[in-house]
């Protein structure tokens, strides 16, 4: 694999910050025709290396390449293609209903680039969560600083190509390196960060960029429940469930983290999972093709060692020598045990049952705002209720994962599972100051505001009334 440019030194990052600055106050990203022109050319070249994206996170943790098609590749060819046909609409002045007291006026929102954007991408879906925030910062006019993670090394080199034969580098630069270049880059004055990884890290980027009061997106993380009602179809929530959980080996910041289930249908539940994991990845899931692997040593001996102590229903097998874990189900771990204490992130789903309603509110509210929650119930009575009741990031009704795929929804978290969101025109107007502009008539000029103020209290106080 190429090496070049791994990690760059202190004066080649001083260098391509400064050319991208000016860069951009030359205006050289503002015209919304090039704009569009780039995307094009980006998803066409996107196409074409199709099959090399594929090889690239197979090499990285044998990704199965239906899983990169669906989850990353045409994840990332839609949203262009959905951003390309709208962009220009999107960046038009959007006239505003005027105000009374601005009589006569004209008022509209300018939609500006902030400027230059620093992207620091994670390891877990390494092309999508790469590509898709730089393509909301291009399409909004930013130049673009883009850092992958160094654990999927295959996928940030084929990034990294893939940008440099499209834009140029004073317009969007790949850096690659370790956790020591995300700090040195952490340093510089950004107008805009946009992180996607763990709540630790995101804490720390949150710390890095406050002295300069930088305005930024953190997409993180959390428990993420999924809620079992007894009145759920089972077999079509276990398969749902199932899939959810074991894409990608379960390293999927939405995977369902931990499973809420009526005590009263737990078994037949379970039964249900135990077939449907089966008839996703056969008797032996690490014969499978369609099973992903742990990305690397350090993140399988974490997970391995979550599983000490527990009793498992279904899985639990692993082997270090092929970074493997099989898809796992745990069975009433302690609420303060280890893997209950933070985000899994792996092919381990903790199985806790619950009695009453009044349970589900103190496990879910032991722990932090997740990034997602899931109900499976035909109940819409209980749906609506944990809907009410609870707040996470996103999520859905009897499936898992999948409001993610829709573009006119924003994704995001809240509290402590981030804060911002993109996706579609979410992901233009995330990387784009909105300006307010009043545009007065001067064909009339109302003295009423003016100084000196003597007798006009009570008519300002009547007339503002009506405002």
């Amino acid at each position: 694999m190429n090496q070049r440019n791994f990690i760059p030194s202190e004066n080649n990052i001083l260098e391509i910050i400064q050319r991208q600055k000016a860069f951009f106050n030359s205006g050289g990203t503002r015209d919304i025709n090039v704009r569009i022109k780039k995307l094009k050319a980006l998803e066409d070249k996107i196409q074409k290396r199709e099959k090399d994206i594929s090889k690239a996170l197979y090499n990285d943790f044998q990704k199965p390449e239906f899983e990169t098609v669906v989850t990353e590749t045409s994840f990332i060819l839609s949203e262009l293609r959905y951003i390309i046909k709208n962009l220009e609409k999107w960046a038009k002045p959007k006239k505003v209903k005027s105000s009374l007291l601005n009589f006569p006026s004209k008022d509209f929102i300018l939609s500006e680039p902030y400027g230059s954007c620093l992207i620091l991408a994670p390891w877990n879906y390494p092309f999508q969560l790469k590509v898709s925030p730089a393509i909301g910062a291009i399409a909004a006019g930013n130049t673009v600083v883009l850092k992958p993670s160094e654990y999927a090394p295959y996928t940030s080199e084929i990034v990294r190509e893939i940008f440099e034969e499209v834009f140029e580098p004073e317009w969007v630069q790949v850096i690659e390196g370790d956790a020591s270049v995300s700090q040195r880059l952490l340093e510089e004055k950004w107008d805009y960060v946009f992180f996607t990884g763990s709540v630790p890290v995101g804490r720390k980027v949150n710390q890095a960029i406050a002295p300069h009061l930088t305005p930024a997106t953190l997409e993180l993380g959390g428990k993420s429940p999924c809620i079992v009602h007894r009145s759920a179809k089972i077999d079509l929530a276990a398969k749902r469930i199932v899939w959810g959980k074991f894409i990608n080996a379960g390293q999927t910041c939405i995977a369902p983290d931990y499973l809420l289930i009526d005590a009263s249908v737990k078994t037949e539940f379970i039964e249900a999972v135990k077939k449907e994991i089966t008839a996703a990845f056969g008797e032996h899931p690490k014969s499978s093709p369609d099973l992903a692997r742990i990305i690397n040593q350090k993140n399988f001996e974490r997970l391995n060692a979550l599983l000490h102590n527990e009793k498992c229903i279904i899985g639990g097998a692993t082997d270090i020598d092929s970074l493997y874990i099989s898809p796992t189900l745990l069975d009433e771990p302690g609420l303060d045990s280890e893997v209950m204490k933070d985000e899994i992130f792996g092919p381990i789903l903790p199985v806790i049952s619950y009695t009453s309603e009044a349970e589900i509110e103190q496990i879910i509210n032991k722990y932090p705002k997740p990034l997602s929650l899931y109900v499976f119930s035909e109940e819409k009575k209980f749906s609506e209720m944990i809907l009410k009741k609870f707040s996470f990031g996103g999520g859905a009704i009897n499936d898992v994962i999948v409001h993610i795929a829709n573009k006119n929804m924003p994704f995001g978290g809240v509290g402590n599972s981030g804060f911002g969101a993109y996706h579609g025109k979410y992901s233009f107007d995330t990387f784009s100051h909105k300006k307010s502009i009043s545009k007065r008539a001067t064909w009339l000029d109302v003295p009423l505001r003016y100084a000196p103020y003597n007798g006009k209290l009570k008519l300002a106080k009547k007339l503002l009334k009506y405002f």
